[in-house]
């Protein structure tokens, strides 16, 4: 069994939501070779999951009113709870322009936090 996450194993269809949604903001790329994510200034604001999830990272205010909303729950991976991070439910992963809002929102936040430096040589 490889440790490697094999990137043809994500769901084709949530891939293209992700895609779609990062794709309406002309400053926002995406990276990742095995599993896409999205980050400035070395912050991480939303990724794709091993288990197929869409993850995005939102302010507090704006997450409390996103797990009210929608009826999300907190990001967890490898049984660590990511307090800033929500799982995208199935029923918006269609509604790009909402999804758009909530990226919007992610993106300003993440170039608020202090940014790490690059591990990049």
């Amino acid at each position: 069994m490889t440790s490697n996450y094999d990137k043809q194993s994500l769901p084709p269809d949530k891939l293209l939501h992700y895609d779609n949604m990062i794709g309406m903001n002309s400053e926002i790329d995406r990276k990742g070779a095995t599993l896409p994510y999205t980050s400035v200034n070395g912050n991480m604001f939303t990724f794709f999951s091993k288990d197929g999830t869409i993850n995005i990272r939102l302010p507090e205010k704006e997450r409390l009113d996103f797990m009210n909303t929608f009826e999300a729950r907190l990001s967890v991976q490898h049984g660590v709870t990511l307090k800033e991070y929500v799982v995208v439910p199935e029923s918006l992963l269609e509604n790009t322009i909402l999804l758009l809002h909530y990226l919007n929102i992610s993106f300003e936040y993440a170039k608020t936090l202090k940014p790490k430096p690059s591990k990049k040589k």
